[in-house]
């Protein structure tokens, strides 16, 4: 039998996955004015041609104040979709078994940014040229109300923690929930016009639609807040909105925080109800991950470490899920879908380290290769080569 990796799934609508290995969504901040580059087409355009059944491209904001970073990938205007196109039709002409999906979503608190190389942090009034804006959230409760937080480690080097303070966001109120709906819902239908065959909403790591679902960011006192089926009545109905534009022959999910990793945040069952909510819905998918809510999380990394809340979600919510977090090996990937812990393996980094790593999989694991850019067919009499075990050194 060929490995399960290599077999497709039917994940929604019409949409059937040529095999389980899903490129995840990767902030790249390069985007101009939320506009696609060059760097999208060639990022994007290699990691099409990389192996994999579906190719997500990064979290595409649904309104410029809903960006990480002033660098961050938008789908709110005429130009973005154009720049989007672009990418898009290059895929198709020279991957088209490869299916192509896109994440929307909105930063809320978590905006105004630093890009990663430059510390990461909230951006202050001398980090031209980029400049910061206000932010808005479920309450008027800033990501690290206590300072910057902590300096990130990028390409190797350490970078310092900023001095800006995480900066306080605006409470949204009636007007202002129903505008980020129907941005949701904009997004979603430009999304379609561009022939996406999947769409995801990202409701985690800390973004504007976790920030609802998390008693850590979430305070209010009315219908939007409260017990844990209150705090979730926003993320249904933006997700309920969009699935009402979104065509029901392509699949739709979505990407949600299993747990906070702090006590009094999310739990694993808040994320199992959610997920069943969503089912109700017309939900296809959960892409489980976890974290994101608060900086002060102590999050137990390692191999495969949030595979077990794919398991529970898929098993308990009856839906599909895929798994993602530190997936790096074949063989790994493999035993998550064989033993039905999870519907997909969504990796990112992997990818970036080895942009042929599903070639390389098919090769590992004997499957038939998945198929190669016209241009790159003589790679085939290389790849069909299964790679041997090294030799021992001599004693």
């Amino acid at each position: 039998m060929p490995p399960t990796l290599f077999s497709a799934l039917p994940l929604g609508g019409d949409v059937v996955l040529p095999n389980r290995i899903v490129v995840s969504p990767m902030c790249q901040y390069v985007a101009v004015d939320g506009s696609a580059s060059d760097w999208h087409l060639v990022h994007l355009g290699q990691l099409a041609a990389s192996g994999a059944g579906l190719l997500m491209v990064e979290a595409t904001h649904v309104e410029a104040r809903g960006r990480i970073t002033q660098g961050c990938l938008g789908l709110y205007s005429d130009a973005n979709e154009a720049a989007l196109q672009r990418v898009v039709d290059w895929v198709r002409a020279w991957a088209p078994a490869t299916k192509l999906g896109i994440q929307i979503g909105h930063a809320g608190r978590k905006g105004s940014a630093q890009r990663p190389w430059k510390g990461g942090g909230p951006l202050g009034a001398t980090d031209a040229p980029d400049t910061p804006w206000t932010c808005v959230a479920p309450s008027a409760i800033a990501f690290d109300a206590t300072g910057p937080g902590v300096g990130f480690v990028t390409g190797g080097a350490s970078v310092p923690a900023p001095t800006a303070k995480w900066h306080t966001p605006v409470a949204l109120d009636r007007a202002g929930l129903d505008a980020i709906k129907q941005a949701f819902v904009a997004a979603t239908t430009r999304a379609a016009r561009l022939g996406f065959d999947v769409l995801e909403l990202h409701g985690a790591h800390g973004y504007l639609l976790h920030q609802f679902l998390s008693p850590l960011s979430n305070r209010r006192d009315d219908d939007y807040g409260g017990t844990a089926d209150k705090r979730r009545r926003f993320p249904l109905e933006v997700f309920e909105a969009c699935r009402a534009v979104w065509p029901r022959e392509r699949a739709l999910g979505v990407r949600l925080s299993a747990i906070d990793w702090v006590e009094g945040g999310v739990t694993i069952e808040d994320t199992i109800a959610t997920a069943m909510a969503l089912k109700a819905l017309g939900c296809d998918f959960i892409d489980v991950s976890s974290g994101g809510a608060v900086p002060t999380a102590k999050i137990a990394f390692g191999p495969g470490y949030q595979v077990p809340f794919a398991a529970r979600v898929r098993q308990e919510a009856g839906i599909k899920t895929w798994a993602v977090g530190i997936i790096t090996e074949p063989q790994q990937a493999e035993q998550i879908v064989a033993s039905g812990q999870a519907d997909c393996t969504a990796l990112a980094r992997s990818f970036l380290a080895d942009p042929r790593w599903g070639w390389n999989a098919a090769r590992t694991l004997g499957a038939q290769l998945p198929p190669l850019p016209t241009p790159y067919h003589r790679a085939g009499t290389i790849l069909q080569f299964k790679p041997q075990p090294a030799a021992k050194a001599a004693e």
